[in-house]
């Protein structure tokens, strides 16, 4: 029986943890665990028995860690060979009666990917692609990719999968106390990606225990149509004996996971902590257990690196303005390749409200599959919106596709079959919620059957595509009326149909409806209201126009979608009424009541990350301005506001980093002047930092590095996995008060507690501050820390205090 027949009726039991176990079998700090598949195959070997033994379905090859980022070429094939001929020998070894499968184990680069890291997005398919390829070549069942915790870098592992084999994949997150992932996915917006990828199940894994993964496994289960896998850790790591041990027993263990099962959890196993007595208990207390039924939640959605956004009673607006058609400067900003420009359209109808951004850059004399995919690479670095991919090309349609960070709405496919052949594959394999408009080869028909007819059409190719409904919304065309009087009421009935009858959601271009007309908002606005008491789902429109925005607010309270009448009465603060021309006029205001709308320019520019921005308004206010004023006054007061929002969880990693960035190109304009000038900046400190021996993971070492050189301090950087004897000599070197150590993973903190011991012989005055996702307070005092940070923002202010 292979994998995915055995999940079609059974609850699957994974293995437990690996890297706690090798540590306990001699493991030597800064040692790479999947090295051992070599030097140490039978302690490998007996590890994987012990867990077949105790009832796993599934095993992970020991190759969490083993990637052409951390090993050659050909040393990576003989890990992955010699791993996959460990977990094949254990399986033969084992006499236990269940079901018995090999998964090849992905897990994170430790890079994080441009814009917010060095790391290329196709360069980091082809890392994980490598490892894809050589465990295909050597044998497993399955693909295990877990512990990502950035959506981007997951897309990429799970394209990886899906370009070089077609095994079954299992994709779990780590995410952190606030339910979210470090870059801020909500567990709505990984299921929407992951389920238009295709993946066999959807969950999380590490980072907690299984009482604080209760919430992420509930949330998981209400929105996937997906079986859900859970791997908790055993607790929280602590050091007792100078041994790490955890601070959940087997039975308690056992015991949360199997009321996660009967809530409807499909796959399950352990993480950090967890052993074969975990996995023993764990399927003593489920083996009684009926696996629920897995139904389709029949949700349709977009999502961004941060949230999904439903389709449902609520309407959703997409913003019209990244759109060449009819406007004059968008088309010289295309021309000139003003990318600002662009992103500043962006920012601007986030903040009247959007729900989505259209995004079009259909120019003739522009390269549109290259502008299309840079569009979107640079919208969703400082935006968190999901996009509107708008183009009729279709090399563009799958370079933006391929590039986004989510789950994107396609606008569009039609019943043409050139059209479906063309969208229909490119949906299936990168996901996505497709808009289809209702006309053929014979165009768009005058009447409401016609459409109709159509929809079915692109409903049923769709469905030989393996693309359900609810991935369709569909546009039923709003016509001109000063051109055919009856447009409006065939583009409504249609449209009411349609959602009534065919139960799938609709779009519309509203404004198409006045073409030709002169005061277009009233007819605009009017014919939105009509449309949403036909059941219209989505809008695409201008949000700068005030009647357009009545009309959805007024609709929403009065459809009793507004409770307490509150997002109304919030709008309703921002309408000012001026007379023009003796005619009553309305317009919206910006808002006043938030910090970025009183802050200057260049703050503005800083705190919503374009970087562009930053650079030209620096080098324009240091005509008048000095320097170092403009890093006090402007700079710092605009890192603190991101900074607060980070801590406050309104303000992402990514946006955290775009901001750093815009705040590091001010502070090059300012350290070129003063180099010219003369002056001298004064750094606060020096402050060594690197990520600790054995270990390849500086995402967060990076992020610390970036914000405290932003915050004036000289960081020497020492890269990742470095031996604590080149640590303490360049502390020593640069006599620094303040060491900063990172490690990821469990296997690497005894290398971060040596460290520590060595500075406090050679550097007995340098405080030494660690962090990583293994960590916490207690822990960092067990191994003699004199700080804690559990995040970047926390680093800086320790650091501004010592």
């Amino acid at each position: 029986m292979n994998f995915r027949e055995y999940l079609k009726n059974n609850i699957v039991v994974l293995d437990g943890g690996m890297g706690t176990l090798l540590q306990k079998k001699g493991l030597l700090p800064g040692e790479h665990p999947e090295a051992w598949n070599l030097s140490h195959p039978e302690e490998i070997t007996e590890i994987h028995k012990a867990y077949y033994d105790a009832g796993s379905n599934v095993v992970n090859i020991n190759t969490f860690g083993a990637n052409p980022l951390k090993f050659s070429d050909s040393e990576l094939q003989e890990i992955i060979k010699a791993a996959i001929q460990n977990a094949d020998k254990a399986r033969k070894l084992s006499n236990a009666p269940q079901e018995k499968f090999i998964a090849l184990d992905i897990g994170p680069s430790g890079r994080l990917l441009k814009p917010f890291g060095d790391l290329d997005f196709e360069d980091a398919i082809e890392a994980f692609a490598k490892v894809v390829r050589i465990g295909v070549k050597y044998g497993v069942d399955l693909v295990t990719i877990e512990t990502m915790n950035d959506c981007y870098e997951t897309k990429a592992a799970v394209l990886a999968v899906k370009e070089n084999c077609d095994l079954p994949f299992i994709v779990t997150n780590a995410y952190g106390l606030d339910g979210k992932l470090m870059t801020g996915a909500e567990p709505s917006a990984m299921v929407a990606m992951l389920e238009g990828l295709g993946a066999d199940a959807i969950g999380a894994n590490c980072s907690l225990g299984p009482a604080q993964l209760i919430a992420v496994a509930e949330d998981i289960l209400s929105v996937s149509s997906t079986p859900v896998a859970i791997k908790p850790n055993a607790g929280l790591p602590k050091v007792e004996n100078g041994k790490t041990v955890f601070d959940v027993t087997s039975d308690e263990f056992a015991d949360i996971v199997a009321k996660m099962c009967e809530k409807g959890v499909r796959i399950v196993g352990g993480c950090c902590g967890t052993t074969p007595e975990y996995i023993s208990k764990l399927c003593a207390k489920i083996k009684d257990i009926k696996p629920s039924e897995i139904t389709d939640k029949n949700i349709s959605c977009v999502s961004s690196y941060t949230h999904a956004v439903e389709f449902s009673d609520s309407p959703v607006l997409i913003g019209e303005r990244i759109n060449p058609t009819g406007k004059k400067r968008f088309k010289q900003a295309l021309a000139e390749h003003d990318i600002d420009y662009i992103l500043r359209e962006g920012l601007n109808q986030q903040e009247k409200g959007v729900h989505i951004l259209d995004v079009n850059v259909g120019l003739p004399e522009i390269d549109e599959p290259a502008m299309l995919k840079e569009a979107v690479c640079e919208l969703q670095a400082i935006i968190n919106l999901p996009l509107q991919i708008d183009t009729a090309d279709f090399t563009a349609m799958e370079n933006a596709m391929r590039a986004y960070n989510g789950k994107p709405m396609v606008n569009s496919v039609n019943g043409k079959q050139e059209s479906m052949d063309a969208i229909f594959p490119l949906v299936k394999k990168y996901g996505g919620l497709v808009v289809a408009l209702t006309l053929d080869e014979n165009g768009i028909p005058d009447n409401v059957e016609g459409r109709i007819a159509i929809a079915k059409k692109i409903i049923a190719a769709a469905e030989k595509y393996g693309i359900p409904k609810k991935n369709l919304i569909f546009d039923t065309l709003a016509m001109t009326i000063s051109a055919d009087r009856n447009a409006a009421k065939v583009t409504l009935e249609s449209l009411r149909k349609i959602r009534n009858e065919l139960g799938c959601h609709t779009s519309l271009g509203v404004s198409n409806v006045s073409f030709g007309l002169p005061a277009r908002d009233g007819v605009n606005s009017t014919f939105f209201t009509m449309a949403l008491t036909n059941g219209l789902s989505a809008a695409i429109m201008n949000p700068y126009s005030a009647e357009m925005m009545k009309s959805y607010y007024s609709y929403k309270a009065l459809s009793g979608l507004d409770e307490n009448c509150s997002d109304y009465i919030e709008f309703s603060a921002t309408i000012e009424t001026t007379t023009v021309a003796k005619e009553q006029a309305t317009s919206v205001k910006a808002p006043t009541a938030d910090n970025e709308s009183i802050a200057s320019e260049l703050q503005k520019a800083i705190i919503k990350g374009r970087k562009e921005s930053a650079l030209t308004l620096t080098r324009e206010l240091i005509k008048t301005v000095k320097p170092l004023d403009i890093v006090e006054n402007e700079i710092i007061p605009a890192l603190d506001v991101v900074g607060k929002g980070f801590e406050a969880k309104t303000v992402y990693l990514p946006q955290l980093l775009m901001s750093a960035e815009s705040a590091q190109a001010s502070f090059e304009v300012i350290k070129e002047n003063m180099q010219n000038s003369g002056e001298k900046q004064e750094s606060k400190f020096n402050i060594v930092i690197a990520t600790v021996k054995g270990d390849i993971h500086d995402i967060g070492k990076n992020i610390v590095k970036l914000l405290l050189q932003n915050y004036g301090f000289n960081v020497t950087d020492l890269g990742k996995d470095v031996p604590a004897e080149v640590i303490s000599d360049k502390v020593c070197e640069l006599d620094c008060p303040l060491c900063c150590l990172s490690a990821l993973m469990t296997t690497t903190v005894p290398a971060m507690e040596e460290t520590i011991k060595l500075l406090r012989k050679t550097a007995p005055g340098c405080k030494v501050m660690v962090g990583g996702a293994v960590l916490n307070k207690e822990y960092a005092d067990m191994i003699g820390a004199d700080l804690y940070a559990k995040d970047a923002m926390e680093a800086v202010r320790q650091a501004l205090e010592l």
